[in-house]
């Protein structure tokens, strides 16, 4: 049986080797709750929330 990891250890290596690339959500936040995502003309807001989960909005 395998327990839960928490929101702060890092996920378990299972992605398949398919060539996409990976960012580390963490590493993108840099310390913050928020941070920003360009794409294009366009600005996204990344979200941490409490419970460890991700939020992304326009």
């Amino acid at each position: 049986m395998t327990t839960p990891s928490t929101p702060h250890e890092p996920a378990s290596n299972s992605l398949p080797d398919d060539g996409l690339p990976v960012f580390d959500a963490r590493e993108m936040l840099a310390g913050n709750a928020t941070a920003r995502i360009r794409l294009d003309d366009q600005t996204y807001i990344l979200r941490l929330t409490r419970q460890g989960k991700l939020i992304l909005t326009k």
